[in-house]
Formats: structure tokens, sequence, C-alpha cells
């Protein structure tokens, strides 16, 4: 037996190891930040997307869908870094700071594409809150995924 000369990377722990975390932080963030005397507020924010401002009278059933909807991004943009990264090694060779900039670049997506695209109810919030978030995002989203990225691609 020898040993191989390169890792072989492993694609599905990387993107579902990051992901979940991703989706689990970024879902904490958001209650303990926005609604934290009512944690399903959050989830039926997020089912809003689809459903419309209707979703907040659906109860734990609009909840559930918001929570499996935010682990489906969560997870899509795990994908997308861990393809992005078989063509560029830098995210890799240098996944802090690789990590932080593709969390911002999720929170300008989500922000200025997405959320702009769907049904969720249009609000102004506070600068404050927008910062934090942006910065929530270096920290909880890229993060988590570029360094299981790099764990799972050695």
């Amino acid at each position: 037996m020898h040993a191989s000369a390169s890792p072989r990377p492993r694609p599905l722990p990387a993107i579902f190891v990051g992901g979940v975390i991703v989706g689990v932080l970024d879902l904490l963030y958001a209650i303990v930040v926005y609604t934290p005397k009512q944690p399903i507020l959050v989830p039926q924010t997020i089912a809003s997307g689809v459903l419309g401002p209707g979703s907040y009278d659906g109860g734990t059933r609009t909840a559930i869908l918001g929570i499996f909807l935010h682990f489906v991004i969560a997870i899509g943009a795990a994908t997308v870094y861990y393809l992005a990264s078989r063509k560029l090694p830098f995210l890799t060779s240098h996944a802090i700071l690789a990590g932080m900039i593709f969390g911002a670049l999720v929170y300008l997506f989500m922000h200025y594409l997405v959320l702009p695209l769907s049904l969720v109810p249009k609000s102004h919030g506070h600068l404050i809150y927008k910062v934090a978030e942006f910065i929530e995002h270096w920290f909880f989203v890229g993060l988590p995924i570029s360094l299981s990225v790099r764990h799972y691609s050695r």
C-alpha cells in the first residue's frame, strides 16, 4: 500500500458539513438578533420568499418550509464554493481570506438579487443591522464553508 501523491477531495462531506454549519449558525444569528421572543418568525420569513406574506399564517408548516429552504440555500452556497475551489486553488490555499470574501459576496447576492426578486415583504432595516449582518456573513457563512472545503480537500 502506498500513499497517494495528491489528496483525494471529498466533495459531499465538504459541501454538507459546511452547508449544515452555515445553516445552523446563520439561522440562530437571525433568531437571536431579530426575533428572540418569537423564533418561528425567522423561518416563516424565509418561507415568505416563495409564499408571500401568507407564510406568517401557516404556523409550523411554513416554519418547516422556511428551515428547509434556508438549508437548501446554505448547501447551495457551499456547493458553489466547492466547485469554484476546483478551478481556483486560492480558495483552499487561503481559505480564511477567501471565505470572508465569499461570505460578503453571499450577503450581497442574497440582499441585492435574491431578496428583491422574492416575495419576502420589503423592509428598510436600520443600517447597524445591515452592517452587523454583513460582517456576520464573513464569520458564519463564508468561513465555515471555506474551512470545510479546505479540510475535505486535503
